[in-house]
């Protein structure tokens, strides 16, 4: 080879991995914001790169994604907001409760977020039809309908049970507006619903050792589901059977679940995160709400707690754990 003809060669060779960043740092950015840990958040992650291949993009091709995970460190979700908007995203989606610090970081960039709660009680917008200003998503929260659910699961596991307890987080206010719909279902139920509520990790132990009741059940809250191994744990001490309301906790070891499905809502989630980069509006995008629920069944846990499990729910059940 001739010189001239190798030079030519190398240079080109040494410009095509900065020609291939140049291309990479050209993509539209979507910022992904979540308080769950990266290992926690593998599966709904995974839902996320669904919907966004409904969308017509593939991550790394098309689209560039930034990663933020709190590790079940809600504080620190404010500073990852911040520098999302710095990083210069055209869209952030917001898992769990991170839509608060997204929204106190822009006013201007869209924010696709998901959501235990229901999102106009809890401030997020005004309209399910018609989202203002930057915000639209979607929730896995169907009203009291799904505590009315739950405390029918655990009649049916355990069919004495007279009482329930229902554990609270009060790290965003809006999770006491779900306590009117729990108190309604139990009425329905002929059951009593006592409240204990936490403010931090380190009131969980003492919430379990105020528990006086046959049964439980969680408020829907990301403080809760980004701990579900510290939440079965503390069930299993106290020997508790509980019902949660996604399936993760149940998949740590939990007895059963009963609620919509997350993967659903962060696929959705994708889906208009990819709609948006396209030129959507979040003003333009309704809210979605819960259309598949899922429920889960250990049986292994049920048998440590001494529970039987009729037929009619293991053959009903998305999933049996054995």
């Amino acid at each position: 080879m001739k010189r001239p003809d190798f030079i030519t060669l190398l240079g080109s060779a040494t410009a095509w991995p900065f020609a291939a960043s140049a291309q990479r740092k050209s993509l539209p950015i979507i910022g992904f914001l979540n308080p769950r840990s990266r290992s926690r958040g593998a599966a709904v992650a995974a839902a996320f790169r669904e919907g966004l291949r409904e969308a017509g993009y593939e991550e790394g091709q098309n689209v560039a994604v930034e990663y933020r995970w709190a590790d079940g460190e809600i504080d620190r979700l404010h500073a990852l907001a911040t520098d999302l908007v710095a990083r210069g995203v055209v869209v952030i989606v917001a898992g769990g409760g991170s839509w608060v610090a997204a929204k106190a970081a822009t006013s201007s960039i869209p924010i696709v977020f998901t959501t235990g709660l229901d999102p106009v009680r809890a401030g997020m917008i005004k309209s399910l039809n018609r989202p203002e200003a930057n915000l639209s998503g979607a929730t896995f929260y169907s009203g009291g309908a799904i505590f009315e659910k739950q405390i029918e699961l655990l009649r049916a596991l355990v069919p004495n049970a007279r009482t329930v307890a229902m554990i609270v987080h009060l790290g965003l206010s809006e999770v006491e507006s779900e306590v009117p719909d729990a108190e309604t279902a139990a009425r329905r139920n002929a059951v009593a619903l006592n409240v204990v509520k936490v403010a931090d990790v380190s009131d969980l132990d003492g919430a379990f050792d105020a528990i006086q009741a046959d049964g439980l059940l969680f408020a829907i809250d990301p403080f809760f589901d980004s701990r579900p191994a510290e939440i079965v744990a503390g069930s299993a001490r106290r020997r508790v059977p509980t019902i949660y309301y996604i399936r993760e906790f149940v998949e740590a070891g939990g007895l059963a679940s009963y609620g919509a499905s997350i993967r659903d809502t962060y696929r959705t989630a994708g889906l208009y995160a990819g709609r948006i980069v396209k030129g959507s509006k979040p003003s333009e995008l309704p809210v979605v709400q819960p259309t598949k629920f899922e429920l889960v069944i250990n049986l292994k846990t049920a048998k440590m707690l001494g529970l039987n499990v009729p037929d009619k729910l293991i053959s009903t059940a998305d999933e049996v754990i054995e």
